[in-house]
């Protein structure tokens, strides 16, 4: 190998090198700034759900609407508890076992 296609294949290392650490970089960039969204999501929810909540102690019709709104809205009946909601009645179909057939 001549000197100068060592100092290409130097060279081309160093470049493959540098593309690697810049997209190492560039994942590292991406993942922050998920990061910072999701915790800015999460705030503006905390921050929603603390006006709704000061409201509803202070308005017995804003309490009665929120009531309404996580009634329709929850699913999960662990949630459900939280606002002292009842549990949602499981869908018929899982609820009502199959009738079996008959041993004849």
């Amino acid at each position: 190998m001549t000197a100068i296609e060592e100092r290409i294949e130097t060279l081309q290392k160093k470049l493959n090198e540098a593309k690697a650490k810049k997209q190492r970089l560039d994942a590292k960039k991406r993942a922050k700034e998920r990061s910072v969204s999701r915790a800015n999501d999460t705030r503006r929810k905390i921050l929603v759900g603390a006006v709704y909540l000061a409201l509803a102690d202070k308005d017995d019709e804003a309490l009665a609407a929120l009531n309404k709104r996580m009634d329709m809205a929850l699913e999960r009946d662990d949630d459900r508890a939280l606002f002292d909601l009842p549990p949602l009645q499981k869908q018929e179909a899982e609820a009502a076992p199959e009738a079996e057939p008959s041993a004849s």
